[in-house]
């Protein structure tokens, strides 16, 4: 259960820190110590327990969304009585934010000003913000919402009679009792069914590659990682999930060891890859150790790729909608990679096509689509493809 941290308007603006953690390399020379690493240390163990319980309970799709609303007025009312009820909704109201005070019952939940909700969004990670401000504020209803996407938080518009239409392009209109609210994208994975069936396919999927495959093709890998270079089988590094979440990415190493493994992307003809490792990235068998990531519930097989920290924080603010892609957990393989947009991002440019890929997957995404990319992969693997290295 999450912790609400209350917001005091007197304190003035408060800042929020994102972490800058780096990547780092497992060490160990023993490849039974380098598998144990892996499975078996208390950590990993309580990851694994974790991911267990979300497939057997299927947790991450019945967690309660904490929300706030920005704006007054009777459609806020009645937000605020349709969410009320978490048992039954699913939310957890957290306050309401206005320039003006409110009179009624809001009034006594009113936690501060427009710009207040968004460091008290940010501090309490709140999942959705619904804005019911007037037509006559756009500027404030489109920096409100620009924050949001920078901020992976679900922004939801409840309509007024004047100008909702005009703000944004509503693509999809759901009630919230008698209100109805617009969404600025459609996400097939709102839906729980869908959300269901894609899981369902992550841990059967991963559990046959790692029973099938990885089982007698990790002896093999590690060897050949250990006699092509000195140091560990593994390479761990922090990305981002769903919802911001951090998790540690594993990866078999195809580097020497080097001190700008979290600073620099690889570059065709890179001298630090290996040439055991050249083949491991082309093939993506470097990847084979995400599906215990997969299985427990950090990652998915298809999905946006995960990024380095230091990528996030380069892009997010530069990118139109680049951290709309966690809204969704991120993939081993995606819609981006397998349309020739894996490997170095050289300029903004191309990492903002790859962004526009992985958006649209979140907005198109069916599970026949998981498919096709799942099979596009593995012909890939046996293919030439320009940007593998």
């Amino acid at each position: 259960m999450r912790t609400i941290i209350p917001f005091n308007v007197d304190r003035g603006t408060a800042t929020t820190e994102r972490s800058m953690a780096r990547g780092r390399v497992i060490s160990g020379s023993d490849l039974s110590a380098e598998l144990a690493t892996l499975l078996r240390s208390r950590r990993t163990l309580q990851n694994v327990q974790t991911g267990l319980n979300k497939v057997l309970t299927l947790e991450p799709l019945t967690s309660v969304k904490d929300m706030i609303i920005v704006g007054d007025g009777p459609a806020a009312e009645e937000i605020f009585q349709y969410c009320e009820d978490q048992t039954v909704r699913g939310y957890r109201f957290c306050g309401v934010f206005n320039d003006a005070p409110i009179e009624g019952r809001l009034g006594a939940r009113q936690l501060g000003d427009v710009e207040a909700a968004k460091v008290f969004a940010v501090q309490n990670r709140i999942d959705i913000v619904y804005c019911a401000l007037p037509g006559t504020r756009r500027a404030a209803i489109t920096d409100l919402m620009e924050f949001c996407e920078r901020n992976t938080i679900r922004f939801r518009v409840i309509p007024s009679a004047d100008s909702y239409i005009p703000v944004v392009k509503t693509s999809g209109l759901e009630f919230h009792g008698a209100v109805p609210v617009s969404k600025i994208r459609q996400e097939p994975l709102d839906d729980a069914g869908s959300r269901r069936l894609k899981r369902a396919f992550d841990v059967v999927f991963s559990l046959g590659v790692i029973v099938f495959i990885f089982s007698w093709l990790f002896p093999v890998l590690a060897l050949l990682v250990k006699l092509s270079s000195r140091g560990p089988v593994f390479f761990q590094q922090k990305r981002l999930g769903k919802d911001n979440a951090e998790f540690v990415c594993w990866k078999f190493r195809s580097m020497r060891m080097n001190k700008e493994a979290d600073s620099r992307q690889a570059t065709r003809n890179d001298p630090r890859v290996t040439r055991v490792g050249s083949f491991l990235r082309k093939s993506n068998l470097d990847e084979m150790p995400q599906f215990f990531n997969v299985l427990m519930g950090q990652m998915s097989v298809v999905g946006p790729r995960p990024h380095p920290l230091r990528l996030n924080d380069q892009y997010r603010d530069i990118i139109d909608n680049y951290m709309v892609r966690h809204f969704v957990r991120p993939g081993i393989t995606g819609w981006a990679q397998v349309n020739g947009m894996r490997g170095e991002t050289q300029t903004p440019e191309l990492m903002e096509k790859r962004v526009e890929l992985d958006v649209w997957y979140l907005e198109n995404w069916s599970f026949l689509l998981d498919l096709k990319i799942v099979v596009k992969t593995v012909t890939n693997m046996f293919g030439k493809d320009e940007k593998a290295y």
